[in-house]
């Protein structure tokens, strides 16, 4: 993805440019794109949510998700928002008068209506991200008078971090498409390690402490007080032990 020419056919980087785009209950399709809608939920993405509801990963993994075949490779699966079981088949999390998480909805409805993208082999080995405007019919939303930078859509929808976390996660998504497993396949016990250490964030606290996971690698200190209090940092310490455990370059040293 060096030039233009590079890019899916239809879709052009939007750059510095500025858009329009407003969502709100005024508009005469607000909340129609929260109905029937197929969403990837990335680990970050549970790993707020499960805070913001009180529940424990595990409940929010079996009540709101579903599992399905990866997407960009067959090697790991990938996790879908769970619809409603009827008519409508709303997000679950669509109350009469809007968004019910709002404030900690996930980053596929943050980022609307761009979609992101990264290159992760450009010339100079530094990441580069590229935003893409979508064109659904049913959105009014670009109609509406608020105009916007893609910085400043950023800055609006508090998507640093989750966009952070998310390249995190690309990164070890990366190993996985290798086909890590050796001769384990799909649902082996390699995999239900790594899937748990990516989606189900509370067993796999319990996981470390039970095997004292911390102690085996150079974890400083305030690293250890640091994953101890937030979920945030385990997670970035689970996608290196990962990566470490399938035997892919990372940042932890073994003691």
């Amino acid at each position: 993805m060096k030039t233009k020419k590079d890019f899916p056919e239809g879709l052009e980087p939007q750059g510095k440019q500025k858009f329009n785009f407003h969502c709100h209950e005024g508009v005469d399709c607000y909340m129609i794109c929260c109905r029937n809608v197929e969403m990837f939920l990335y680990p970050y993405d549970i790993l707020r949510l499960k805070n913001f509801l009180k529940i424990s990963s595990q409940e929010f993994m079996e009540n709101y998700t579903r599992v399905v075949p990866g997407t960009g490779h067959p090697y790991f699966p990938s996790v879908m928002l769970r619809l409603t079981d009827d008519e409508s088949k709303s997000c679950p999390f669509l109350g009469k008068d809007g968004c019910d998480i709002y404030m900690e909805r996930p980053s596929a409805c943050r980022t609307y209506p761009l979609e992101r993208g990264v290159d992760r082999s450009p010339e100079k080995g530094v990441n580069s991200e590229f935003y893409f405007m979508t064109n659904h019919e049913y959105c009014h939303g670009h109609q509406e008078g608020k105009t916007f930078t893609v910085k400043k859509w950023i800055r609006n929808q508090r998507l640093d971090d989750y966009n952070l976390m998310n390249d995190l996660w690309a990164e070890v998504d990366t190993v996985f498409s290798r086909n890590p497993w050796m001769g384990e396949g799909s649902g082996g016990p390699k995999q239900q390690v790594a899937f748990t250490a990516c989606y189900d964030i509370d067993n796999f606290r319990l996981m470390i402490a039970k095997h004292d996971l911390l102690d085996r690698f150079t974890v400083s200190r305030d690293q250890k007080r640091r994953i101890n209090e937030s979920d945030t940092e385990l997670l970035k310490f689970s996608f290196e032990w990962i990566k470490n455990f399938l035997g892919a370059p990372s940042s932890l040293l073994a003691r």
